[in-house]
């Protein structure tokens, strides 16, 4: 296997992981907890962006897996119809072998490749599901009046995962730009302020 296979698997395992972390069982204050970290944590927002460009790849592989599948196909197709007889059949059957190698690698690169997008799609699936029937538990246990709701982030405010860490940290760049502004705008004022006196003095 080689090197961008090995890591599509490595990927796939990962994502298997991931899959069975979601699903077990935990506390309502342990599991709200952990999704309003997985929502707010810039980390996980430039996880998640790196992890899109990663599966742009391998949609490639899969297409690519999928175009060789067929072409090795086609490949003994034709060499069913193309049999000889005598010292040429032996060398036909190790040609066929040879044939059938390829056609088993090809289907097991695009196997792996199908089922990790497929179980990508899954996974936010699975977390969406998961969050909004969070979000419907902690609506019952307010309604309920239950004072361990109250404390910590309200899951209504929390959207995919690593959003609230992206648009915190574009509040933040904003808020930046915003004091740099403001500093020019100041010394632009001052400035004026500055050729004001000047001209007033030179006239006076």
């Amino acid at each position: 296997m080689t090197l961008y296979y090995s890591l599509v698997f490595l990927l796939l395992v990962t994502e298997m992981l991931i899959f069975c972390a979601l699903i077990v069982p935990l506390p309502f204050t342990w599991r709200r907890r952990l999704f309003a970290f997985i929502s707010e944590s810039p980390i996980i927002a430039k996880l998640q962006y790196g992890m899109k460009i990663t599966f742009i790849f391998i949609l490639i592989l899969f297409v690519d897996s999928v175009n060789r599948v067929y072409r090795v196909q086609v490949e003994l197709a034709g060499g069913d119809g193309n049999d000889t007889r005598g010292s040429n059949a032996a060398l036909g059957g190790i040609e066929r072998m040879e044939v059938q190698a390829r056609k088993f690698y090809s289907q097991r690169n695009m196997y792996l490749c199908g089922f990790t997008l497929f179980l990508s799609l899954i996974l936010n699936r699975t977390y969406v599901m998961i969050l909004d029937t969070l979000r419907l538990e902690e609506e019952l246990k307010m309604m309920k009046g239950d004072p361990k709701v109250k404390s910590g982030t309200s899951l209504k405010d929390v959207g995919g995962a690593g959003e609230i860490g992206a648009l915190k940290n574009e509040i933040a760049a904003k808020d930046r730009d915003m004091e740099n502004l403001k500093k020019q705008v100041e010394s632009m004022q001052q400035e004026y302020n500055r050729m004001g006196d000047q001209v007033s003095g030179s006239t006076s």
